[in-house]
């Protein structure tokens, strides 16, 4: 009798911790995004997100994919192999100027002098420009400062000798002697300065505010169906941002890994770029960024990114900073 109810027991021993297991809840479903990205320390809160376990903590799978020259990145979000992308403002409106559904919706950073146009000693103002090789990347942020500092000395691309390349590959060029002007961005100014004391900045973003600067995008498809998953996104942003503040020493190495290079060699980088919060972001969507979008549309519309510029009202969508 003693041996049917050991048996007996057992079993109900069994049987209940088998429910217990199938009752168990199951975990929380992770949803999978792929964000093109380049080694540019502007987009940097990233690569904090990913060291730090933030993009985990929201429940999100998030593959960074990073591209060397601006073309690729833009060719794989239109492609629509990206979920999101961290773009340039100016391609932003150039993508959806040729009918791309894309939806701006945060404001990552300005540059101030962390965007520069480099030369030779010899040359000591943008007229001196006139007749010299100017190396830079066309239909990127270097074609837009160049553009830009050129036509406020009377100037245009007609008045210099034009000599496209990737902007990773201008500061070297204007090493080697081979051209007398490069307009390139960190960590590369850095790079060059700290190799060659005759060469020098001679004109930084920051003449024109917000002119170079850099926004995150998602596809509007994917967001449809994925508006939690970009509110999160957003958040993971703000969180990694905080840490940045908080935690400057760290975060900057982090970042500093992340391109390429050693943090000391970036400092001047550091400090010549300015971070948006989704508080920041908030006023910026709704106000004054909607000014800094016209002018960067004028400068782009003056480089041939669209012969009109069109309506950039249902761009932006800033109800996820809300």
């Amino acid at each position: 009798m003693k041996k049917w109810i050991s048996i007996l027991i057992t079993v109900i021993f069994v049987f209940s911790s088998t429910m217990l297991v199938f009752a168990a809840p199951a975990p929380e479903e992770t949803t999978k995004v792929r964000i093109g990205t380049q080694p540019w320390i502007g987009y940097g809160p990233w690569w904090i997100a990913k060291d730090q376990g933030l993009f985990e903590k929201y429940g999100l799978e998030a593959e960074l994919v990073d591209f060397i020259e601006d073309k690729e990145v833009n060719a794989a979000f239109a492609s629509g192999d990206m979920n999101a992308a961290n773009i340039a403002t100016h391609t932003a409106l150039k993508l959806f100027s040729v009918g791309l559904d894309l939806k701006l919706v945060l404001v990552e950073d300005i540059s101030t002098s962390a965007d520069a146009i480099l030369v030779s000693n010899e040359i000591s103002s943008i007229a001196d420009l006139k007749g010299k090789s100017v190396a830079y990347e066309e239909g990127t942020t270097s074609d837009l400062l160049l553009n830009y500092a050129l036509t406020q000395s009377g100037l245009s691309l007609s008045d210099i000798s034009p000599v496209p390349m990737p902007a990773s590959d201008a500061g070297t060029t204007l090493l080697s002697g081979d051209v007398q002007a490069a307009v390139t961005y960190e960590p590369y100014i850095s790079e060059i300065l700290k190799n060659n004391d005759s060469i020098k900045i001679l004109y930084k973003a920051e003449e024109r505010p917000g002119l170079i600067s850099d926004v995150f995008v998602v596809s509007a498809k994917w967001a449809q169906g994925n508006e939690e998953t970009v509110r999160k996104l957003l958040q993971v942003w703000d969180e990694a941002l905080q840490y940045y503040q908080e935690n400057p020493e760290d975060a900057r190495k982090i970042i500093a890994d992340a391109v390429g290079s050693a943090p000391e060699d970036l400092v001047t980088a550091f400090d010549g770029v300015q971070f948006f919060d989704v508080n920041e972001n908030q006023k910026a969507l709704s106000g004054d960024f909607l000014t800094t979008i016209q002018d960067v549309a004028m400068v782009s519309q003056s480089i041939g990114l669209f012969e009109t510029i069109p309506d950039f009202s249902n761009l932006i969508d800033a109800s996820y900073v809300d």
